[in-house]
């Protein structure tokens, strides 16, 4: 009896030293399954990071294209999110296209409005979720709805193309206009390439239409410019795409040797184009540098900082003098 005693405790306290170890080994595993939720969740968080919304007047140019691109760089660079939509040029897409991003939980977004009051509906709709808007290059109507306003120095744009117009036609010049009237930046270079003129009297504005920012819609606008005005002098469009389509109306009339063409921008195709004897000159933009500003900017207002309500970036005259200094085979 006794031996079988004693085999009876030896088997119990075996036992019970094996469900002793079984707990151990159930409580390192219950920890280790925590362990791994607790840093899966705080790498996915990580992860996530900030989701940024960018939107434009269209993709179709090349300025904004850069602009993304040096937005998209600095982003990603902090191992954040870049979501573009193309708009291309219509306001109602542009709406539709916010909302979405809305949607899909956007903390900031840069913002290039189509129509610089018919955008009202999506900052309405951006103030309601919370959602602060750096807005570029043209300048939104409600100027209380975006947090700020990073544009180019655009009146001074169109003032240095009127100084050299002036510089050049001493006498008074024939001027026909390619405008964007739906755009504020737009409007801001008319209204400084008019202040740069001075005289209207000798610099007369004969011709004034919408050319929509693009070359094919700027081409036949030209041409019908060109046929009714066969005196022309010179052509002001409101940005470089618009510049290229106005030079192949020239060429095409055979007035290459009369008419002078200044844009606005300072492209590589305008560059180029400046350098080959084709354009005059440009008033130039940085759309680098305002990528950059508007990355900057944009993590100074979501880490709660005061930043300027309006900010200018510089522009200038980009013309066959200097066009080496800037090179033609990238922006500024």
């Amino acid at each position: 009896m006794a031996t079988v005693g004693v085999g009876s405790s030896e088997e119990h306290r075996k036992k019970t030293n094996m469900e002793a170890m079984q707990m151990r080994r159930n409580r390192v595993m219950i920890l280790a399954a925590v362990l791994v939720l607790v840093l899966g969740a705080s790498a996915t968080t990580l992860a996530a990071g900030y989701k940024f919304g960018y939107t434009c007047m269209t993709m179709n140019n090349p300025f904004f294209v850069t602009i993304e691109n040096s937005i998209r760089e600095a982003v990603e660079a902090n191992g954040d999110t870049l979501i573009t939509l193309d708009t291309r040029q219509d306001m109602a897409t542009q709406i539709q296209q916010i909302e979405d991003m809305i949607n899909q939980g956007i903390d900031l977004l840069f913002l290039c409005p189509v129509d610089s009051q018919g955008i009202r509906p999506a900052l309405d709709m951006l103030k309601a979720a919370g959602i602060p808007v750096v807005n570029f290059d043209t300048d939104v109507a409600d100027k209380d709805l975006v947090n700020t306003i990073l544009v180019s120095n655009n009146w001074n744009a169109g003032y240095v193309v009127g100084l050299d117009v002036v510089e050049k036609f001493p006498n008074g010049a024939k001027i026909a206009i390619l405008d964007a009237p739906y755009a504020e930046a737009c409007v801001q270079r008319v209204d400084g390439f008019m202040e740069g003129l001075g005289d209207t009297n000798k610099y007369k504005i004969v011709a004034q239409q919408n050319g929509k920012g693009d070359i094919g819609e700027s081409l036949p606008i030209a041409e019908a410019m060109l046929q009714a005005n066969p005196d022309l002098d010179v052509f002001f469009a409101i940005n470089d795409p618009s510049a290229l389509g106005a030079l192949s109306a020239v060429k095409s009339a055979g007035l290459t040797h009369q008419v002078l063409i200044y844009g606005v921008d300072g492209a590589p195709e305008a560059k180029d184009s400046i350098k080959e004897g084709g354009m005059t000159a440009t008033g130039a933009q940085s759309p680098i540098n305002i990528g950059k500003q508007c990355v900057e900017v944009a993590y100074q207002i979501l880490a709660g900082q005061e930043v300027e309500k309006e900010i200018k970036v510089p522009t200038f005259l980009i013309d066959a003098s200097n066009v080496d200094q800037y090179g033609t085979d990238g922006w500024q």
